[in-house]
């Protein structure tokens, strides 16, 4: 847990700059997306109805940019936005915005007991953490009752495809049931980026096991206009195969 955490703290301080300039104009200042399909909560409403927002407090973890936040500040809720980075929350600055931002590890949120109704995540800290329920639980512990937690990760069947956005990604290269961690080590074998692979079974027990109760699990189909690439991500294997998994948890 601490090595990744250390590893991925350095990768998005060194790495933020890039990924703001690369997919900055994908996820706009203001934008709420849900993964690179394009899911956007306007739509979506995986939070609730936009109308009901406001007033709600609600967390963003693995905020970036926090451009989530910044919609969600336009529905007239109270965002705090999270990130492990540094030089991702100076992006969010850069943009500004009037709500808080807060640079700490997802594990360990520095935040009282029920301090939100609503928590949200689009593809930030469970896709990067050795113990997601650790996570799952500090989110839960923040949350009031009632409160609702949505995610969105790597689709756990992307791990068996190369990745790759051409015909070279469609077919199986690795098991699907192989949890070791992607990670990428420096010249002296120190660890710079870890990401960790969960099946989607992992990931509803995570759920449950942390005390939640899993709402809705969901997986965005690519819609036609969208013709970027991200990563392995494209219209053609978002066309045959899910690539992000979206969990709709609540705290009873």
């Amino acid at each position: 847990m601490t090595e990744s955490s250390r590893a991925n703290r350095g990768w998005w301080d060194r790495n933020a700059d890039e990924y703001q300039i690369e997919h900055g104009t994908f996820l706009g200042d203001d934008r709420f997306v849900w993964g690179p399909e394009g899911l956007d909560e306007v739509e979506a409403e995986l939070l609730g109805p936009a109308e009901e927002l406001k007033g709600r407090d609600v967390l963003e973890i693995g905020a970036g940019a926090a451009q989530c936040a910044r919609w969600l500040a336009a529905q007239g809720a109270r965002p705090v936005a999270l990130d492990l980075s540094h030089r991702q929350l100076q992006h969010a600055l850069r943009i500004g915005g009037t709500f808080p931002l807060v640079c700490a590890d997802a594990g360990a949120l520095p935040f009282a007991d029920g301090s939100f109704d609503l928590a949200c995540s689009a593809y930030g800290a469970l896709p990067f953490v050795a113990d997601p329920v650790l996570v799952l639980r500090e989110v839960r512990r923040v949350l009031r009752p009632g409160g609702r937690f949505v995610f969105s990760v790597t689709h756990p069947i992307r791990w068996a495809f190369p990745d790759e956005p051409g015909p070279e990604g469609l077919s199986v290269a690795a098991s699907y049931f192989d949890r070791t961690p992607y990670v990428e080590q420096d010249e002296d074998g120190r660890a710079v980026y870890v990401e960790h692979h969960r099946t989607i079974g992992d990931r509803v027990r995570d759920v449950v096991a942390s005390g939640f109760r899993l709402v809705d699990l969901v997986e965005p189909e690519w819609p036609a206009w969208n013709t970027s690439e991200w990563g392995g991500w494209s219209p053609l294997r978002g066309s045959l195969i899910p690539g992000t998994a979206i969990f709709v948890c609540e705290r009873d």
